[in-house]
């Protein structure tokens, strides 16, 4: 049987942790410059990210829309 510490999962969350906030930071990049070419062509890009649709701010529409793509991959 497998003898886990604290330090170790201590480690392997930390290492987890630092995963997660790269895939998000990445998500969070494309979706944004797909928002971003969207709004300054006057398209309605809300529409195409799931749980975008009701969010006013660009911003919060981006967040959004990471953390639902986020759900999937985990």
């Amino acid at each position: 049987m497998t003898d886990l510490t604290a330090s170790s999962v201590q480690t392997f969350m930390k290492g987890e942790s630092k995963s997660f906030g790269v895939i998000y930071a990445v998500s969070f990049a494309i979706i944004l410059a797909i928002a971003l070419v969207a709004q300054k062509l006057g398209w309605h890009w809300r529409s195409w990210l799931p749980g975008a649709e009701g969010v006013e701010s660009l911003n919060d529409g981006v967040k959004v829309a990471v953390y639902n793509f986020m759900s999937h991959l985990l």
